[in-house]
């Protein structure tokens, strides 16, 4: 592989990625009891995914792999972006949560970009 032989868990952005996903779990404990299994249900599979595929591709034997799977998390982030809005719209997330909330998606989507970038650049 092209990358550095480091670890998922020394990559800055895997780590504000499971940082974001507790939060999302923070956040979506507080929705009504009727979204338990609809919205918060999506917004927490969307999260996991993020940080869940930036471990998979890390794991691969190749920069190519590396970065489709980083494509994957950054698809997991534009959606989970999506239902936050979403959700926000529905008033489940007040202003203040949904400002640092959405301030941490948008800084995980940047090094995700920055990655793929990096990536492209050294195949």
């Amino acid at each position: 592989m092209n990358t550095p032989s480091r670890s998922y868990r020394d990559l800055i952005v895997w780590q504000k990625a499971v940082d974001l996903v507790a939060e999302i779990y923070r956040t979506t404990n507080e929705f009504p009891d009727r979204e338990k299994y609809a919205l918060a249900s999506q917004m927490r599979r969307a999260a996991v995914s993020i940080p869940s595929n930036i471990a998979e591709g890390r794991s691969r034997s190749t920069a190519k792999d590396f970065r489709n799977f980083l494509h994957t998390s950054l698809g997991s982030a534009t959606e989970l972006e999506t239902q936050l809005i979403i959700a926000q719209r529905l008033r489940y997330v007040d202003e203040n949560d949904f400002q640092t909330t959405s301030e941490r998606l948008s800084e995980v989507c940047r090094m995700l970009h920055g990655m793929i970038k990096k990536l492209e650049a050294g195949s």
